[in-house]
């Protein structure tokens, strides 16, 4: 069995409301293990013999189960603690209101693309892009931000936001090697 995280797009937000509790019992219905929810916010832990094909099994099932579409970003244990660890923009964030950001997308975005998605950035609003993630510095903070997220959604293609926090957290509680 690996650990996985299934990072949730929609979930309690636009007048969706789902319960952790909800939510876990909906992964273990679709034969997921040692489920929990971390948040509020779509951020599911879980463990699974085999992660083939779990994406489409996930949205399938949260689909019947909320009756919407819940796009679904997973990632394994090792990804997620890889992530809490990098580093982007280090010292960048030092007397910045905003807190460092990560989307993740649904795969790793071509290098056609990248110069189009990190052309929007600015010195309030640093990018960069590691592997299936787009990371983010909002300096005046989510807010205030003038960063195009719908012009990034359009290159890019779907994406969920966390704060890098949330990831750290995540992994620390979770995800830690045995």
């Amino acid at each position: 069995m690996s650990r996985y995280v299934a990072f949730l797009r929609g979930i309690n937000v636009g007048g969706h409301r789902v319960k952790n509790d909800q939510l876990c019992a909906q992964f273990e219905a679709m034969g997921f293990i040692d489920v929990a929810g971390f948040l509020a916010s779509g951020n599911v832990i879980f463990e699974a013999a085999d992660a083939a094909g779990a994406t489409g099994r996930i949205e399938e099932g949260l689909k019947e189960a909320l009756g919407y579409e819940v796009p679904t970003f997973l990632r394994t244990a090792e990804e997620v603690r890889s992530i809490a660890e990098r580093e982007i923009f280090a010292g960048e964030h030092d007397g910045s209101i905003g807190k460092p950001q990560v989307a993740f997308l649904t795969r790793e975005p071509e290098d056609a693309v990248r110069p189009e998605v990190l052309g929007l950035a600015s010195e309030d609003d640093r990018l960069a892009i590691h592997d299936r993630e787009l990371y983010w510095l909002p300096r005046l903070g989510f807010s205030k931000t003038e960063l195009d997220l719908a012009a990034i959604d359009a290159v890019l293609g779907p994406m969920t936001v966390r704060t890098k926090r949330t990831v750290e957290r995540i992994a620390a509680k979770y995800l830690t090697p045995s």
